[in-house]
């Protein structure tokens, strides 16, 4: 029993003594554990207003497309655009041989000249103003009129003095009456001529506009999408030449679900995600259908996107319509730690490093919403890099 007592006395004994021994030395156990204590950044949780958008794929289409005809019948004399030319208003695109259209024109003008000699004016001009009773058919006949007018005065007072008969008195009345008819006929022949010439007119305009026609205008800006013909070709009236679509601004055609429909108006900005291109194109909403697809419930809106020159029709392109914004909370990129599907944060309590489970949503540059785990000035480690959950941790001073 003796023995027994003995024993637990020395073993209280030599817990004393290591227990005193540790308490001497827990400061410096203390500082050596502060020391290796890591040293992070914290940044606070900020707060930013971002857009609100609709995300929605789209189709990005030609703002207009002409495929241009020739208007006259011809042989393709030449050709100055091919695949991919860029032309303007009116540029030459073809030449249709102008020879036989030259030919024309110079026909039609003869025979306006010819109308006009017929009148009495120079075979050259453009004022074709007649005065139908100074013209020299109309003035003959008056001139024969005025004749038998006084033949026939004179037969009535020979008549009336019994040295005519009433045969002559009546024979010159008959005589005036086919004067006064000959002179009815020149004016109504001069109104003929002048008809005729105002038709040799119209028919010199019309072959001169085929002579015009002949040369093949581009009738929109933009850039050659195909060429259908080549130099010596003989084409028919209307047989198309080449295809035109202007390409800045690109329209964009975007079907919006009902749902969504009644937040999309005019005027919206709009940005667009082409595959294979890093940039961010913008633009806006221009047009809206006045009616949804009974179909499918959707709505169709088409929006202009300025084109630096490397969009394309037919490309698909990714859009947001910007409907309106809201706060959100905003943390570097950094702060994020994205592992196996889960992301997270890692903020500071008591000196350790604690981790929390956070949504993320859009990332703007260097930064990334927050959804949901931490709110507006909450303190996150900057750069958590390998840090783990429970690891100690110390501050570093602002500024560091």
């Amino acid at each position: 029993m003796r023995h027994h007592s003995d024993a637990i006395f020395k073993s209280s004994l030599v817990l004393a003594l290591l227990v005193g021994t540790a308490c001497q030395q827990s400061p410096p156990e203390r500082e050596k554990v502060a020391a290796s204590a890591r040293e992070v950044r914290l940044v606070p949780v900020e707060e930013r207003a971002l857009d609100r958008v609709i995300e929605i794929t789209g189709t990005l289409a030609a703002d207009e497309q002409a495929s241009v005809a020739v208007k006259v019948a011809g042989k393709i004399a030449s050709v100055s655009v091919d695949l991919s030319s860029k032309v303007e208003l009116g540029d030459p695109i073809a030449q249709i041989d102008p020879t036989d259209y030259k030919l024309r024109v110079e026909q039609v003008a003869a025979a306006v000249s010819q109308a006009r000699v017929q009148l009495g004016l120079p075979p050259e001009g453009s004022d074709d103003t007649v005065d139908v009773d100074v013209t020299a058919i109309v003035r003959q006949a008056a001139a024969t009129l005025e004749e038998a007018k006084t033949a026939r005065a004179r037969a009535e007072s020979l008549a009336r003095d019994g040295l005519a008969t009433g045969a002559e008195r009546d024979a010159a009345e008959a005589t005036f009456l086919r004067a006064e008819t000959t002179v009815q006929s020149a004016r109504e022949e001069v109104r003929l001529r002048l008809a005729g010439l105002r038709q040799r007119r119209s028919e010199l305009r019309l072959v001169q506009q085929a002579l015009a026609d002949t040369l093949v205008r581009a009738p929109i800006a933009g850039v050659v999408q195909a060429r259908r013909v080549d130099t010596g070709e003989y084409v028919a009236a209307g047989a198309p030449v080449v295809d035109i679509v202007r390409i800045d601004p690109l329209r964009l055609k975007l079907v919006i679900p009902e749902r969504e429909a009644q937040s999309v108006v005019a005027g919206q900005g709009v940005n667009v995600l082409v595959d294979g291109d890093p940039k961010r194109y913008s633009g806006q909403v221009a047009r809206i259908s006045p009616s949804l697809d009974q179909q499918n419930r959707t709505l169709l809106v088409e929006a202009d996107i300025k084109n630096p020159g490397n969009l394309r029709p037919g490309m698909l392109a990714r859009a947001e319509i910007v409907i309106g914004s809201k706060p959100s909370a905003i943390v570097p990129s950094t702060a994020v730690i994205s592992f196996a599907g889960v992301e997270k944060v890692i903020v500071v309590d008591a000196g350790k490093a604690v981790e929390k489970k956070v949504t993320t949503g859009k990332r703007i540059g260097d930064r990334t919403e927050i959804l949901s785990g931490v709110k507006a000035g909450d303190l996150v480690v900057a750069v958590p890099g390998s840090l783990q959950q429970g690891q100690a941790v110390r501050v570093a001073a602002p500024g560091k």
